[in-house]
């Protein structure tokens, strides 16, 4: 159950008394999670810090069931020397976006992660591709006996959500002994999972339906495809966030092997989000074309027509896919 090679954090904290963290921009349910669980089991069991930040974008309504995700600085006008900061959940420091200046700035700096696109950017970096996430990487950083109900929920979450629930390949035997140990600090795990992962709005489950239905089976029925113009987002009021969970849904249509969907973000630009179940490594795909992420989650921005970015990105998989068979 334990990871290897890695000091727990009270070990990091000697001459400590100030510490940023931060996560990757457009953070998701294991960066807030990561994150914000590193704050509560700093701040509830090291006294004498004096000052634990956290910068994160703006934070998804859903993700506010965290205590203190309103005191999250979206600022980065101050120019703060942190004796240590934190990078949590982020495989390349350019996803830090304007926190970055903190990380170059600090006396020290250390980052913990999963992806297995992370090259390793801070002064100590702790990279755990076979862990189901950051949330999972860090708890065993921390004295078990010490973790809070809040910060326990925090991880719990960030499980939750990069696992789908304990349902996606990631999940190991360690990852659910984890889990076990967080949800006896007492907090609600199926509240959790409903109000973050689970639940959807009215719109929200306009926009899946609408995806679903006008996807289409390329590579002789082994890869799905869907997508958002911004026109659609507009029509329908949606932001990307209201976008979270449908390449997911897709990946569970019989027969395919991996899911592509993609949504425009600014004009012949495209945010791409990949998933595969078994054959197809997608983090080399998003790696290809200047993103990153897990084996069999991973995404990248593309520039392009819709129909050319699903061709360059087809012609990837299918090489993959032609390997496979070989």
């Amino acid at each position: 159950m334990k990871i290897t090679g890695m000091k727990k954090i009270s070990e990091e904290l000697q001459g400590v008394r100030t510490v940023g963290i931060a996560g990757h921009v457009r953070p998701d349910g294991d960066c807030i999670g990561s994150c914000m669980g590193m704050k509560h089991y700093l701040e509830e069991n090291f006294k004498q810090l004096e000052t634990v930040d956290v910068y994160l974008e703006e934070i998804p309504e859903k993700f506010t069931i965290l205590k203190g995700t309103q005191e999250v600085h979206r600022s980065y006008e101050e120019d703060h020397v942190y004796d240590l900061f934190i990078s949590l959940d982020c495989a390349d420091e350019k996803r830090l976006g304007p926190a970055l200046k903190y990380l170059q700035s600090a006396k020290r700096s250390i980052c913990y992660d999963h992806h297995i696109s992370n090259p390793g950017f801070a002064q100590k970096n702790f990279i755990f591709p076979e862990s189901s996430s950051t949330s999972e990487v860090i708890f065993h950083v921390m004295d078990e006996e010490k973790i809070s109900m809040e910060t326990a929920k925090a991880l719990y979450m960030g499980l939750v959500h990069d696992t789908g629930v304990f349902q996606y390949a990631c999940t190991r035997p360690e990852t659910l002994e984890v889990a076990a140990s967080l949800l006896r600090k007492g907090i609600d795990g199926s509240y959790i999972a409903d109000v973050t992962f689970t639940e959807k709005t009215y719109v929200q489950n306009q926009v899946l339906g609408r995806a679903l239905m006008e996807s289409i089976l390329v590579l002789d029925g082994n890869c799905i495809v869907s997508g958002f113009r911004l026109k659609d987002m507009d029509f329908y009021g949606v932001h990307p966030v209201d976008l979270d969970g449908i390449v997911s849904q897709l990946r569970q249509t019989k027969g395919v092997e991996t899911a592509i969907f993609l949504h425009e973000i600014g004009n012949q630009q495209y945010k791409v989000s990949m998933r595969s179940k078994s054959k197809v490594d997608v983090s080399r795909i998003a790696a290809y074309f200047g993103g990153g992420g897990h084996i069999r989650a991973a995404g990248c921005t593309m520039q392009g027509t819709f129909h050319d970015v699903v061709n360059n990105l087809t012609s990837q998989i299918e090489k993959q896919l032609k390997a496979e068979e070989a």
